[in-house]
């Protein structure tokens, strides 16, 4: 026999539990190790897709398409009455005009349904503020027509309100911002 000692199999390293130097002020960290992102896609391959962009953006889309689409029909109906001033279809083709208004109207409506109850507050003091400016303007004016000014066509009074409107959202958009 030999006067070795027999071979011991090497002790494993402790087993360290997770978080148990968490907070050591002791132990020095390491940076984690740098991670290889892949090039950017080139321009033919930029990943938007036309669909994407189309659910993103879709009120504003089709609020366009649909303003677009009574400016359109405006202009066409105005010029076939003016061209037409005796026909008796006169009156349908200047009524047209109000198909994709209500579609606007719609569009807004459904708009606002969607907002949250913060944007409703400010949207309704918006619109309140706009139609209470608004009565108040054309109400005014009509004494004035009394008066001796010139009658103004009731087509005014929608671009008007919706004019005061904007105006509303934004006094109240700076008096939000100011407040804090």
């Amino acid at each position: 026999m030999s006067r070795e000692d027999p071979p011991t199999t090497p002790l494993e390293s402790p087993v360290d539990p997770l978080f148990s130097r968490a907070a050591s002020p002791f132990v020095r960290t390491e940076a984690p190790a740098p991670v290889a992102f892949p090039s950017p896609p080139s321009w033919g391959e930029s990943g938007i897709l036309p669909i994407a962009t189309f659910v993103t953006y879709k009120s504003q889309i089709l609020f366009g398409l649909a303003v677009l689409a009574y400016l359109m029909v405006l202009v066409g109906s105005v010029t076939a009455v003016r061209a037409n001033p005796d026909a008796p279809w006169r009156y349908e083709v200047a009524f047209l005009p109000v198909f994709p208004a209500g579609v606007v109207v719609w569009l807004t409506v459904r708009a606002l349904a969607r907002l949250d109850e913060v944007a409703k507050r400010t949207q309704m003091q918006a619109l309140g503020f706009s139609m209470i400016a608004t009565a108040l303007l054309t109400f005014g004016y009509g004494f004035l027509e009394g008066g001796g000014l010139p009658h103004l066509n009731f087509t005014f009074v929608l671009p008007l309100m919706a004019l005061l409107w904007a105006v509303g959202l934004g006094i109240l958009n700076l008096k939000t911002r100011f407040r804090h």
